[in-house]
């Protein structure tokens, strides 16, 4: 289970946008990082094959919506060290999203027949290292975009259910220490905490 590490403190540069899926959070995070006035970095985990047409276009619609003078970093995993990385001073950082990092940190060395939980403790340091790398940059607002995951069906296979409890605590564990959570509902936002 994931539960978090020494990060038990409320988190007063991050926001938590979770939701379902097309219910307004990537525009929520734009709007506000939008608002803010200060350069954006938009991390972004998708990760896009040549062969997925679907996918392919599902970017470039989110390109196409983003200003042009934003800086997007395409990062599938290693997110926690591309945070590292980042520049000094004041900046919004859109990571878009969490669920899909989760899903590459799982999928990247899950194998087919395995079982997925083995996987567990992986995950919760991996999500653990981006947390930790979030709070050593005080002076960066981060908007963390996430699935709701427990609105739906019970997913049918051990791999499903799985990632549907990884990424659950994982939101658990980053709502709990972000400042501001806010729930999309069709496109209007609750605002949780």
């Amino acid at each position: 289970m994931i539960s978090g590490s020494n990060l038990e403190r409320q988190m007063k540069n991050l926001t938590l946008i979770t939701g379902g899926a097309r219910s307004g959070k990537s525009k929520l995070a734009e709007q506000l990082a939008l608002e803010s006035g200060l350069p954006v970095v938009y991390l972004a985990t998708m990760e896009v094959w040549a062969n997925d047409k679907e996918g392919v276009a599902r970017v470039q619609r989110h390109k196409q919506r983003r200003p042009h003078d934003w800086t997007t970093i395409e990062v599938p995993v290693d997110v926690p060290e591309t945070v590292n990385a980042l520049n000094s001073g004041p900046a919004v950082v859109i990571l878009d999203c969490l669920s899909v990092y989760v899903s590459n940190l799982l999928l990247q060395r899950y194998e087919d027949g395995q079982d997925p939980y083995l996987y567990e403790s992986d995950v919760a340091t991996a999500v653990d290292k981006l947390l930790s790398a979030i709070s050593d940059h005080a002076e960066k607002k981060f908007i963390l975009v996430t699935n709701e995951v427990g609105f739906g069906v019970v997913p049918d296979t051990v791999l499903g259910r799985a990632y549907r409890d990884f990424l659950g605590y994982a939101n658990q564990w980053v709502a709990q220490i972000a400042d501001d959570v806010r729930l999309m509902c069709s496109g209007l936002q609750v605002k949780l905490k």
